[in-house]
């Protein structure tokens, strides 16, 4: 009986040294995540402050959806019983894990429905190629229009409409172009599109024409319509072109019959843009 009290005492001692002696991966405990617990029959909506890039549910017996980019809804599947999960959610910016429980009769009363993600409580993530996150082009374009708009740099008219150009500045791969709007007669403008096109300044009949639509980054303003000026700040993402290719700026109505404006700048201005100030 010695023997085998002895046996088994250095067994443990063996393996309690062999537990410190383990590795374990630096990282954040499943017991120190935030608990969501989730009741039956209900869904709960993560809402995130920047449009979300990726998410992982660990069981099977949660499902989710993105119903916008910024929302993430999960609920239980029918008649499946859940112990837990951990559910992982990247932005643009941040990656955060939460540990979901299956609520009971009592924690059900105070189960969330809805949950805002905190940035404050979430990790930096820098996702190679993601560039400025939409907030941060948000904020970017808001100190750009609260600067004067100061004299125009380009201007044209058409149709009783005025458009200017006020700014152009870049950041990084981007390019803030700030524009205003004048609508001189009495019928109120309902905006329709923007389209941005780059095309070649001389065109000859012997020529291939090539036209390059950019899509914008960002928007700041989706004003569907003034009555008699408009200004907003438009983010494209800057493309290599020569100097002597021109941006074509159009705004276009809705109606059958609608107004359209183009505003030409030569891509030499975007190249040479200043940076933005902060």
């Amino acid at each position: 009986m010695k023997k085998i009290f002895i046996f088994l005492a250095g067994l443990l001692a063996g393996l309690h040294s062999y537990a410190q002696l383990t590795p374990f991966a630096e990282g954040i405990k499943k017991n120190a995540l935030p608990i969501v617990y989730l009741p039956e029959n209900v869904s709960v909506q993560f809402i995130s402050p920047e449009p979300i890039q990726y998410v992982d549910i660990s069981a099977k017996s949660v499902i989710g959806d993105l119903p916008l980019k910024n929302v993430l809804r999960i609920r239980l599947k029918d008649s499946v019983n859940l112990a837990d999960a951990v559910i992982t959610i990247a932005g643009e910016k941040f990656i955060t894990q939460y540990h979901v429980i299956r609520a009971d009769s009592i924690t059900a009363r105070d189960a969330r429905t809805e949950i805002a993600i905190d940035p404050a409580g979430t990790h930096p993530l820098d996702i190679s190629g993601i560039g400025l996150s939409q907030n941060q082009l948000k904020q970017m374009a808001l100190n750009l229009f609260c600067k004067r708009p100061g004299r125009a740099i380009e201007k044209t008219k058409a149709f009783g409409l005025k458009a200017e150009l006020y700014h152009i500045y870049t950041a990084g791969d981007y390019v803030f172009i700030d524009l205003g709007y004048w609508n001189k007669t009495n019928l109120a403008y309902n905006i329709e599109d923007f389209r941005f096109h780059i095309d070649d300044k001389k065109i000859t009949k012997a020529t291939n024409v090539q036209s390059v639509e950019l899509k914008p980054e960002y928007i700041l303003f989706n004003n569907p319509f003034f009555q008699k000026t408009y200004r907003n700040i438009i983010v494209l993402k800057k493309m290599t072109f020569p100097g002597n290719k021109v941006l074509h700026i159009e705004l276009s109505e809705k109606q059958i019959s609608g107004r359209v404006i183009t505003l030409s700048i030569t891509y030499q201005d975007v190249l040479d843009a200043d940076t933005i100030p902060i």
